[in-house]
């Protein structure tokens, strides 16, 4: 009798043992999930210049309103349409620069930005931005000839050539997609990068990303769709 006590007590020992040690283990998942769900950003943060430093700011703050911006251009895409900043209003763009001759990157920084178009290719407040930085060749039938074959979705993907200054300056001095710091570059310098920028509504600059990275891309999706809900 004492000997079946012993072993019915053994049993509930264990029971509550293995209860314990399961809520204790529920409790730090439930725990840990919290934590994630608020260490998020409340907003995405800001850029101005070449070194990427981030700033935080609250949009449609008097700081914000001030705060670099793209400036308007006028380039043309693969239907032979003028691409401006007005092709942009009250939208978010993903910008990057490429060329249709590129050997190397280019076309998987493409194939990316079809990922990012697939993402969002039903939303009317995301366009994409890729500016050639050979415009001399990539004329519009040649942009037409390569967005068919990359699965470009007209008016929701603007392929743009145009003036290869223009296009330069976009390039170095107001989305700053070359990270060489310090060292001075001209129009005879090849622009070359596999930088991806994020634009928000008000064409400031939210976010870079590497356009080879699948990682890279993944952030870039989830944070379009957190820049939506500012």
């Amino acid at each position: 009798m004492k000997l079946l006590l012993g072993i019915k007590n053994k049993g509930l020992v264990l029971v509550c043992w293995l209860a314990f040690f399961t809520s204790c283990k529920n409790q730090v998942k439930k725990e840990t999930v919290e934590v994630v769900e608020t260490s998020r950003v409340e907003y995405l943060p800001y850029y101005s210049d070449e070194s990427f430093t981030p700033y935080w700011l609250t949009p449609n703050s008097e700081e914000e309103k001030s705060f670099h911006k793209i400036p308007d251009f006028s380039l043309v895409n693969q239907l032979g349409d003028t691409v401006s900043q007005n092709t942009f209003d009250d939208k978010i763009y993903v910008a990057d620069f490429f060329f249709t001759t590129c050997p190397g990157i280019c076309l998987k920084m493409t194939g990316n930005m079809v990922k990012v178009q697939e993402a969002f290719k039903d939303d009317p407040e995301v366009l994409l931005l890729s500016h050639s930085v050979t415009p001399s060749i990539d004329s519009v039938p040649i942009l037409k000839n390569y967005a068919e074959k990359n699965g470009v979705m007209d008016n929701k993907w603007h392929l743009v050539t145009g003036d290869k200054t223009e296009i330069y300056n976009l390039g170095r001095n107001q989305y700053f997609v070359e990270n060489d710091l310090g060292v001075p570059k001209d129009i005879n310098d090849f622009l070359h990068t596999e930088n991806f920028l994020l634009v928000d509504k008000n064409k400031h600059i939210r976010g870079i990303y590497n356009g080879l990275n699948r990682a890279s891309i993944a952030q870039l999706i989830t944070d379009i769709k957190a820049l939506k809900l500012e």
